[in-house]
């Protein structure tokens, strides 16, 4: 398995600071869908086709979703998406927009990290990276991306100049 760590996702966006936009987990959460699941034992709602989620700036969209909540408290723990393509967008507190996508994606609320397997791309302005396994957390800006077998990590970078136009 080959892994590409690096320490400041702004190494790899090259336009500085992105915090995620930090009112967001503050905000309600929305979802559509065609049909939805509950077992209220394991605190989990499935659901099912055409699933959309909102939360503030966060926009997720999958052909299936399952939340997670706590069941002292109720509070969302995790969100987990599954799909052809599984989608994750979000503003920063700089305005630009964080685009995520994987066949899976895992969203731990409460360790504010997003995981992306099988397919995974994460991008900011016009710089992505790509690789089985992205693991990216929010607020300290930490980025693990790691390849499968004999694939690879691809990273693409823009030039500064170009993405100040």
């Amino acid at each position: 398995m080959k892994l590409s760590h690096l320490s400041l996702i702004a190494c790899l966006f090259a336009s500085g600071a992105a915090l995620a936009l930090s009112t967001d987990t503050q905000q309600p959460v929305y979802i559509d869908s065609d049909s939805q699941q509950l077992d209220m034992k394991s605190n989990r709602v499935t659901f099912i086709g055409d699933v959309k989620l909102k939360q503030g700036s966060i926009n997720i969209s999958a052909d299936k979703l399952i939340v997670i909540r706590n069941p002292q408290n109720g509070k969302i723990e995790k969100i987990e998406g599954y799909g052809n393509l599984t989608t994750f967008s979000q503003l920063t507190d700089e305005g630009k927009t964080l685009y995520g996508e994987a066949k899976q994606l895992h969203y731990a609320m409460a360790e504010d990290e997003l995981t992306m397997i099988e397919q995974a791309m994460l991008s900011q302005d016009d710089s992505q990276i790509r690789g089985n396994k992205i693991r990216y957390k929010i607020s300290s800006q930490k980025l693990i991306a790691d390849s499968q077998g004999s694939g690879r990590v691809s990273t693409v970078l823009q030039p500064q100049a170009a993405q100040q136009e």
